[in-house]
């Protein structure tokens, strides 16, 4: 595991977009494309207005970018709450994407027709074994959530899909996601995390003891590839470790 911390928000969202956009450069080199998951709410937003101008913008080759989503709230897209609005609004309207390779969480059919109808373009791109992803950029909340994979709920023990709906009855909204097994298949794992309301579910996660049902976060593990928590002071301030 590979932790970088930064002094506030600010530079941990700009040590993480030359982080990031350095690793698709590299990544380029070796393979013709590039598979990106990209994460909602409200921490990503400044990385993606710095990925959506210079220098980042021109540095990295957008039409060789296959984008994803790692979870969707099963609301429209014009309604401010869909991740995937968001991102469009902060990132993908301002840069040269290839219409055809970016793959939206659909809300448009029955939240469960669009996990069956993700999971196979994710077989499409990735079959059922070896690498998936070659970049998944997740976040985690106050509670330890990452993705939709929120406490106490039976989707953060998922074996065998790759992506699930379910009813999130606290929120009384289903939620579409991907599972633990396809993202611990990625090349690199991305969370990024800050704020002082994230301290303990952060030290919970890193440092204590396996309680997956209580702290989600802890089954994002990969098998081969890398794990990075980019995170502030104010985020780390509880870990022992650092």
């Amino acid at each position: 595991m590979n932790l970088h911390i930064q002094n506030d928000p600010a530079a941990v969202s700009k040590d993480l977009a030359e982080w990031l956009t350095s690793s698709i450069e590299e990544i380029l080199k070796f393979q013709s494309r590039c598979t990106l998951v990209l994460t909602g709410g409200n921490s990503p937003k400044a990385l993606y207005s710095l990925l959506a101008a210079e220098p980042y913008k021109n540095r990295i080759d957008w039409s060789k970018l296959h984008i994803f989503w790692g979870d969707e709230r099963a609301v429209p897209f014009t309604d401010e709450r869909n991740n995937a609005r968001m991102t469009y609004e902060n990132l993908l309207n301002k840069v040269p994407v290839v219409p055809e390779q970016v793959h939206v969480m659909r809300t448009d059919i029955a939240p469960e027709a669009s996990a069956l109808a993700y999971e196979k373009i994710l077989s499409e791109y990735f079959g059922d074994t070896g690498k998936s992803f070659d970049l998944v950029l997740s976040g985690m909340g106050d509670d330890g959530h990452t993705l939709s994979l929120f406490p106490g709920t039976a989707v953060i023990h998922e074996q065998k899909a790759n992506v699930k709906a379910f009813y999130l009855e606290p929120q009384q909204m289903y939620r579409i996601t991907l599972t633990a097994p396809v993202v611990n298949r990625a090349g690199k794992i991305i969370f990024l995390a800050f704020g002082a309301g994230k301290a303990h579910a952060l030290k919970e996660v890193l440092e204590g003891a396996p309680n997956p049902d209580l702290y989600p976060s802890q089954v994002i593990q990969p098998l081969s590839g890398e794990l990075h928590w980019f995170v502030d002071e104010a985020a780390a301030k509880d870990l022992q470790n650092k």
